[in-house]
Formats: C-alpha cells, sequence, structure tokens
C-alpha cells in the first residue's frame, strides 16, 4: 500500500519557521518529482513547491519564493519543505504528492498528482 505521511505542521507566529517532512512508504519515489500543495479553508487546493528526482530543479510559487525551500533525500524516501518568515497567508493544510510518471518536470497542477498525503495543518498567529 502506497502511503504519503506528512508531519511538521503546527502552530507557530508570525515570522516564525516550521519544516515539514513527507515520508514514503510502499514504493519508492526517488525516480518521481514530488511536490508540496496547500489548502486554506474555503479556497481551492494550490502549488507551493515541487522538486524533480534528482534535485536538479525546485520550482516555486510566487507567493513562497525566497521564503520556503524544498529539498528530498531520496535514501530515505522523505520530501521536506523549509518554511521560514511565515505570515497569516500561508496558514491552510499542507499536502505532500507525488508525480504520477518518472522524470519528469515540476508540474503545478494537482492533476499530474497521483499520490497524496493525509496532510498537515499549519497556523500561524498574527
Amino acid at each position: 500500500q502506497v502511503q504519503l505521511v506528512e508531519s511538521g505542521g503546527g502552530l507557530v507566529r508570525a515570522g516564525g519557521s516550521l519544516r515539514l517532512s513527507c515520508a514514503a512508504s510502499g514504493r519508492t519515489f526517488s525516480w518521481s518529482t514530488m511536490a508540496w500543495f496547500r489548502q486554506a479553508s474555503g479556497k481551492e487546493r494550490e502549488f507551493v513547491a515541487g522538486i524533480t528526482w534528482s534535485s536538479t530543479t525546485a520550482y516555486y510559487a510566487d507567493s513562497v519564493k525566497g521564503r520556503f525551500t524544498i529539498s528530498r533525500d531520496n535514501a530515505k524516501n522523505t520530501v521536506y519543505l523549509q518554511m521560514n518568515s511565515l505570515g497569516p497567508e500561508d496558514a491552510a493544510v499542507y499536502y505532500c504528492a507525488a508525480d504520477r510518471e518518472t522524470d519528469r518536470a515540476v508540474y503545478t497542477s494537482t492533476h499530474e498528482y497521483a499520490y497524496w498525503g493525509q496532510g498537515t495543518q499549519v497556523t500561524v498567529s498574527s
């Protein structure tokens, strides 16, 4: 059974930092692009960041560029999202996702991702 399990969410003050982790099990995603999406209450799920299998390319939404960093450890089948300078606009449920195919570029559409975690809540207090 394929599973993506996120962790690291929680409550943080504005300006603070969090590091999210996504551990995969059931199969290796070493050859797949991995991404983070988020969904705020009442809004659609949106792309946050993605990274190719080799970590050659990392791509970010404009809203998080310069504040968030995505990375991965293929040996651990894990992807990370370091989030700095958090603001109220970053509050959402954050989801990890794995590309439905292997060895592709970073796509920003949810339709390109076949595997999803259950999400981890990030709350930012002002």
